[in-house]
């Protein structure tokens, strides 16, 4: 099941349709369970060598390392310009931090990272006390991480006039019956957590869940029948539309199948919901209600185009 959405950014964001799956360099997940490879990618427009760039962030890990790949195209999405490989290995500890050069049409663009201190969880992209900077033209392009003083001060750079933008964010996880993820819908807004949740064996009948910051938003039964589908849920007040499609996890052979999951906030009028407030609507899906979190009719929202979309990719292991 494909699910499109229409792009309304101007000229210099035409690429977010393609996302990252015209960027062939990133690894494919192995289902194999002690050879499972977690995946996170992250694409940024930011203004790069006197244009619009995509600049793809790819964070690996299996069972030996991690490691992290930078790609940077034109903002048409053609061509791959450059690509920046980091081999973090555990027990070469100088490579956590480092300096590397390259050219994006013929004007250099410099790497630095520190990940020495890098705290990470359960998947490939460090949480925090990291950096890793691109600089052009003297300016900090683009800034991951939370040691942004120590960024500039090594860098020597200053910050960018313009502040990159993230559009798309896409996960590759590993679990039997729990996945979890962290995303950020609005730069202004807090991270949310993210879990998916389900039981597709034993005697009852297959059921999901899918909550976040701890409160179940969706609660989708008889999973067999209902593998793909789509609901509207607000999250502090932001509609965030949700889409699955499980169907792998029945009709694939074992440990090859994944399902889908998109997170894509969109805009509405919040007045025309806000009476709604505690409410619930829609199909078999049981929400939980509250001030903050609650489900939402998809007849009093205006479906348009947003910056952002997750794609939460899940392999079940056996």
């Amino acid at each position: 099941m494909s699910f499109h959405f229409p792009i309304t950014r101007d000229q210099s964001s035409r690429s977010s349709a393609v996302y990252a799956e015209r960027i062939t360099e990133e690894p494919l997940p192995q289902t194999n369970n002690k050879n499972s490879q977690t995946t996170v990618t992250v694409m940024y427009q930011t203004n790069m060598a006197g244009y619009w760039r995509n600049v793809t962030i790819i964070w690996c890990k299996n069972v030996m390392n991690y490691s992290l790949n930078i790609m940077v195209n034109n903002a048409e999405g053609d061509n791959v310009h450059s690509t920046c490989k980091i081999e973090l290995k555990p027990w070469h500890f100088w490579s956590r931090k480092g300096y590397k050069s390259f050219e994006v049409e013929g004007k250099p663009v410099d790497v630095y990272w520190d990940l020495r201190s890098a705290k990470f969880t359960s998947g490939p992209e460090p949480v925090s006390d990291y950096y890793v900077a691109l600089v052009s033209d003297e300016e900090v392009v683009l800034l991951l991480g939370d040691y942004r003083k120590k960024a500039y001060k090594r860098t020597k750079s200053r910050p960018a006039l313009v502040e990159p933008v993230l559009f798309y964010k896409k996960e590759n996880v590993f679990a039997k019956k729990s996945f979890a993820t962290r995303a950020k819908f609005d730069e202004k807004r807090k991270e949310h957590d993210i879990v998916v949740e389900s039981s597709t064996t034993g005697l009852k009948d297959p059921e999901m869940w899918i909550s976040m910051d701890g409160v179940v938003l969706i609660h989708v039964k008889n999973l067999q029948w209902k593998f793909r589908g789509n609901q509207t849920v607000l999250v502090d007040k932001q509609p965030i539309q949700v889409m699955w499609d499980v169907h792998d996890w029945f009709f694939s052979s074992p440990g090859t199948g994944h399902g889908l999951f998109i997170f894509k906030p969109i805009s509405t009028e919040l007045t025309d919901c806000s009476d709604k407030e505690g409410s619930s609507h829609g199909g078999d899906s049981d929400t939980s209600t509250g001030t903050l979190y609650y489900s939402t009719s998809r007849s009093s929202l205006s479906l348009t185009s947003s910056e952002f979309s997750l794609f939460l990719y899940a392999w079940k292991i056996e």
